[in-house]
């Protein structure tokens, strides 16, 4: 093995099993040497208010320690853990998560559905790469199902619906019953959640379909063991499929050798909702790959840790987007970095993660402008929080939507109330804080060379220290900064500045 092999894992925690892949980096290659499955069945798990029970906690938390154990030696900067559909939903989320990062050892992110199948086209596109090929993969997960249309390695459209084979499952064949009429019901169903996306997608077109998660593999299984198809999934052997399973009546009747029994209460959802992505979008055919979220969690973490970050491009497409100045962005984010190293060590902030956020919301704070410039801010942080931003996670985007909303005007400490954990509000405050002065001391300028600062940061003492009859030369740079000594006063930090012909300030 090379000598600069690097150990990654990626989790996925879906609502349905939990997944780990453990792979080392060898020579520009990902080599699986680990999987581990566990049905934990989260979204069963939720109740009628939409919070999950102890008892789907408690499954959920043991089976993130064995994760734990595994990965225990793997360096956080390599191991990407996710939440899908049911973390999503549920309304104790924060809670939950607090006793899983415990268990794993590592934090988890809530992704969006898009996000979630934007990465299972990459785990596809990686396990079955095509660049010649436009694609429809699907994906049917325990609460949620995703469709995604792309070529090569690039998802092009992304869908996510609300339906899987466990809400399916629990909603309309509960008892365990298996009826026409059930089936029927449960189908109406699944096709009026894919009626929204159905002719969006079909005027994308596509050559090829792919299916993959562990339903549809059960499916293709079956349907193997059955002798219904011989090399891929077709119209004519799920339609045999469903009138076996209603003719059985009961899930405790399904005796399909290839189907374990962990899936059986959630097959004949899965089967359903299939069924009606055939119908709606009109497949005629499909094949299946081993490749899934997990892959594509795993191939992602890789990209960011080699300079192939998803993220750039997201940025990069959203100041493209908002007619961003870019010259002028990119001047605020070289102010940010020197800002950044000033404060980093005294505020203890992070030079991977904190640096990277600070510098995206550096190159972001001006998208607003495309709207308004009245509450620019504002505008902004909006677009930020609903926008479709590939690669980054819920709490990524809620980070990078605060920071745009507090880079200017008055400091909206009620903004950072969102945050119950008091070392991120802390940590988020700081951030803005050294945006906001970043912003202030490149007002009016076009070199972003010049070098016509330095900067103290000590605890909760910031002083800029200005070249000489500096403020006397840039009035209005001079107000900024009395204007935001002034707006900081509501938190605990104090800004000092003076030029070389002044007292401090």
């Amino acid at each position: 093995m090379s000598d600069t092999s690097e150990p990654y894992a990626a989790i996925d925690l879906g609502s349905n099993s939990f997944h780990m892949i453990v792979a080392d980096y060898v020579d520009g290659r990902a080599l699986v040497v680990d999987r581990i499955k566990e049905m934990v069945r989260l979204a069963g798990g939720l109740d009628k208010n939409r919070r999950l029970t102890d008892e789907a906690s408690d499954r959920a938390v043991q089976c993130l320690e064995k994760f734990g154990q595994r990965i225990k030696s793997i360096p956080t900067s390599n191991v990407r853990a996710v939440g899908t559909n049911t973390l999503r939903q549920a309304r104790n989320g924060l809670g939950f998560l607090a006793r899983a990062n415990n268990a794993l050892g590592h934090k988890i992110e809530i992704i969006s559905g898009r996000e979630e199948a934007r990465l299972i086209y990459l785990g596809v596109a990686n396990t079955i790469f095509n660049d010649t090929d436009k694609r429809l993969v699907i994906d049917i997960g325990g609460g949620s199902t995703e469709l995604i249309i792309g070529k090569g390695y690039d998802a092009n459209v992304t869908e996510s619906l609300f339906m899987g084979c466990v809400n399916i499952s629990e909603r309309f064949f509960k008892n365990g019953e298996i009826s026409a009429k059930s089936m029927r019901k449960a189908k109406i169903a699944a096709l009026q959640e894919v009626k929204n996306i159905q002719e969006h997608y079909k005027a994308h077109g596509w050559d090829s379909v792919v299916g993959t998660s562990g339903t549809i593999r059960s499916i293709q299984n079956v349907l193997l063991e059955k002798q219904w198809s011989h090399d891929s999934i077709t119209p004519e052997s799920l339609y045999q499929l469903k009138k076996t399973l209603v003719d059985l009546g009961h899930i405790d009747n399904i005796d399909f050798t290839s189907l374990s029994s962990n899936r059986k209460p959630v097959f004949t959802g899965g089967v359903v909702v299939l069924s009606a992505v055939f119908e709606a979008l009109g497949i005629e055919s499909m094949n299946y790959s081993d490749g899934a979220l997990r892959e594509g969690l795993l191939y992602d973490q890789i990209g960011r840790q080699h300079d192939r970050d998803v993220r750039e491009k997201t940025v990069d497409r959203l100041m493209l987007r908002y007619s961003v100045n870019t010259a002028y962005a990119e001047q605020v984010a070289n102010t940010v970095n020197r800002v950044f190293a000033a404060a980093m060590s005294s505020w203890k902030l992070d030079k991977s993660t904190d640096a990277k956020i600070l510098r995206w919301a550096a190159c972001l704070h001006h998208i607003g402008l495309a709207i308004s410039h009245s509450q620019y801010h504002k505008h902004g942080a909006y677009l930020l929080t609903y926008s479709d931003l590939p690669g980054f996670s819920r709490e990524e985007q809620t980070v990078l939507s605060t920071l745009v909303r507090a880079h200017r005007r008055k400091f909206p400490l009620d903004v950072f109330q969102q945050y119950i954990d008091e070392d991120v509000k802390s940590r988020l405050i700081k951030l803005s804080i050294i945006l906001r002065l970043a912003i202030v001391l490149q007002r009016g300028k076009h070199d972003s060379n010049e070098n016509n600062f330095e900067i103290q940061v000590k605890k909760n003492s910031i002083t800029i220290l200005l070249e000489q009859n500096w403020l006397e030369k840039n009035p209005l740079t001079e107000a900024d900064l009395a204007a935001e000594a002034d707006y900081l006063s509501v938190t605990e930090y104090k800004l000092n500045y003076k030029d070389e012909q002044q007292e401090l300030k």
